[in-house]
C-alpha cells in the first residue's frame, strides 16, 4: 500500500502546468533536527517536498521548469558515500534518485552552486516559499543579487510563493492516499481501543500513552502524528496538554487526542471514556450532546455544502443540549449569535487532515467559505469543556471535559468515517471496558 511512481508524476505534471511560463519552482526537503549535541530527531520528510517526490532523504532539492526541453524535473540530493553509509544507512545518490522518483535528471547538491544560478538566469517567476529555510532563503537571495549586477543583466525575476498552487492540490486526495489513511486510522483506533482497555484508576497518564504508541507501532506507524494528548479529570480541559504525567483517578474521565502517521498520512482520532470504566449521570448527560453535535456535523459534510455548515450545526446542538442543562439561559438564536457559547465550546469543529495532522488548504476563497468536494479529508472535533471554576454552573458538572474526534472522507458517493474502528457509544466503550477488566482479571 504505497503511492505510486505514476501518481508522483501526475502531481508533479498538475503541478507544472499550473505555473507561469517561464518561470521556475523550488521545493527543499527537510532538514535533520539537532535533539542534542550530535543526536538527532528521527527524519520526517518535509510534506511538500515528499508528496511530489517521495524521496526521504534530507539535503535535498526539487526544481520544476516548464517547458524546458532538457526535462522539466530535476533533483539535487547527496552523493553515494560508503563511509557514511556504513554509519548512517544507504543513500540512493543522484543517478538512483532520478530513476526512484521518475525525474528527469538529478545532481550531486554539491553541485547546486555551480548549476542553480544557471537556471534562474532569464527567468521573469521563481516559485518559491520564503521563510521556512532561512539557509536556502539566503543562498538564493545571493544567486539573485549576482545575477542582477551581472554585465547586460536585466530586471531580476520576482519571487512568488508555491503556497496557493501546491496545497490547493494536496487539499484533494486521491483514491490511493484515502486508503492510506485509512489504514492510518485503523491502527490509531486500535491504540484508542487498546488504551481503554487497560485504563484503570491509579494508572498514570503516561502509562495509557504507552499503549498507544505500543499499538501505532505494533501496526507498522512507527511515529505519531503529533505529540499524544492523555488528559485525565480537569486536564481533559487544556485543549493541547501534553504533559501526561498526572494520575488517572476513579470516577473521573480521561480524553485521549491522538492518531499515528502512516506511510507519510496522519490519523486524528479523540475519544473520552471513564477512568473507571462507568460514566456518572453528569458525565453521560455531557457526552450524549457532544455526540449528537458530532454526528449533526457528519450530517453536513456533503459536496456543495460549504467548510462552515458542520461547524454551524454542531454549534446549534451544543447551545441546544446546555440549555437543556441549565448551563446556557436564555434564546437559542441569540446565545448563537452572540457567542456565549464559547466559554463551553472555544474551537471549530475541525480542520483540513492529510500529510500534516492540520493540513494544507485554504477555508475560505476570496472571503468566502470553502465548497466541500470530493476528495477532502477533515477531521469531526466538537466538544463541551466546563472549567472546575464556573460557580454558576451546577457543581456535578465542573471539570468535566469532552471532545470527540473523527477523520471523515468526502467521496463521490458520500462520507466515509476512517476511524469508525474506535467505540464512542456510550455502550460500546463501557462493554469493551469491562471486557478488558476481564482479561486483566484472567491475567492476574
Amino acid at each position: 500500500m504505497n503511492i505510486s511512481k505514476a501518481e508522483y508524476a501526475r502531481r508533479r505534471q498538475r503541478l507544472v502546468e499550473g505555473l507561469e511560463s517561464n518561470s521556475l519552482a523550488i521545493v527543499p526537503a527537510a532538514r535533520e533536527q539537532l535533539r542534542s549535541r550530535d543526536t538527532y530527531f528521527p527524519f520526517r520528510q518535509d510534506s511538500d517536498f515528499s508528496y511530489l517526490t517521495g524521496f526521504n532523504e534530507p539535503e535535498s532539492l526539487l526544481v520544476l521548469i516548464p517547458g524546458r526541453a532538457q526535462g522539466e524535473t530535476l533533483l539535487f540530493c547527496r552523493e553515494r558515500d560508503a563511509e557514511k553509509e556504513m554509519w548512517d544507512g544507504p543513500r540512493l545518490g543522484p543517478e538512483r534518485a532520478a530513476e526512484f522518483c521518475g525525474l528527469c535528471d538529478a545532481f550531486p547538491i554539491g553541485d547546486l552552486d555551480d548549476i542553480l544560478p544557471g537556471l534562474l538566469e532569464g527567468r521573469d517567476l521563481i516559485y518559491y516559499t520564503m521563510g521556512r529555510f532561512p539557509q536556502l532563503d539566503r543562498r538564493l537571495q545571493g544567486y539573485l543579487q549576482a545575477l542582477e549586477h551581472a554585465p547586460g543583466a536585466v530586471s531580476a525575476p520576482e519571487m512568488v510563493s508555491l503556497d496557493p498552487q501546491l496545497h490547493d492540490l494536496r487539499l484533494f486526495k486521491s483514491a490511493a492516499e484515502i486508503r492510506l489513511m485509512a489504514r492510518a486510522a485503523e491502527i490509531s483506533a486500535e491504540g484508542h481501543r487498546r488504551a481503554m482497555q487497560c485504563c484503570q484508576p491509579g494508572m498514570y497518564e503516561y502509562q495509557l500513552e504507552a499503549e498507544l504508541l505500543h499499538a501505532f507501532a505494533s501496526g507498522g506507524a512507527r511515529e505519531p502524528a503529533y505529540p499524544s494528548i492523555v488528559g485525565g479529570g480537569r486536564n481533559a480541559l487544556v485543549m493541547h496538554y501534553i504533559a501526561n504525567s498526572a494520575p488517572l483517578r476513579n470516577g473521573e474521565l480521561v480524553l485521549i487526542d491522538a492518531g499515528c502517521e502512516y506511510r507519510g498520512y496522519a490519523a486524528d482520532i479523540t475519544r473520552t471514556f471513564p477512568v473507571n470504566g462507568r460514566f456518572s449521570g453528569p458525565q453521560k448527560a455531557v457526552y450524549e450532546i457532544v455526540l449528537a453535535s458530532q454526528q449533526a456535523a457528519i450530517e453536513k459534510i456533503v459536496a456543495g455544502n460549504d467548510w462552515d455548515h458542520p461547524h454551524l450545526a454542531s454549534v446549534e446542538v451544543i447551545v441546544r443540549g446546555l440549555k437543556d442543562l441549565g448551563l446556557l439561559k436564555g434564546d437559542l438564536h441569540g446565545l448563537i449569535e452572540s457567542g456565549a457559547y464559547r466559554r463551553f465550546y472555544m474551537h471549530r469543529v475541525g480542520h483540513w487532515l492529510g500529510m500534516d495532522v492540520h493540513d494544507v488548504g485554504d477555508y475560505k476563497v476570496h472571503g468566502q467559505w470553502r465548497q466541500l468536494e470530493p476528495g477532502m479529508t477533515m477531521t469531526v472535533e466538537p466538544g463541551i469543556y466546563i472549567a472546575a471554576e464556573e460557580s454558576d454552573v451546577p457543581e456535578k458538572f465542573r471539570g468535566i471535559g469532552i471532545r470527540i474526534e473523527d477523520d471523515v472522507a468526502l467521496l463521490k458517493d458520500g462520507t466515509q468515517i476512517l476511524s469508525a474502528a474506535a467505540p464512542k457509544a456510550i455502550a460500546d466503550i463501557e462493554y469493551l471496558m469491562r471486557a478488558g477488566d476481564l482479561v486483566q482479571e484472567a491475567l492476574l
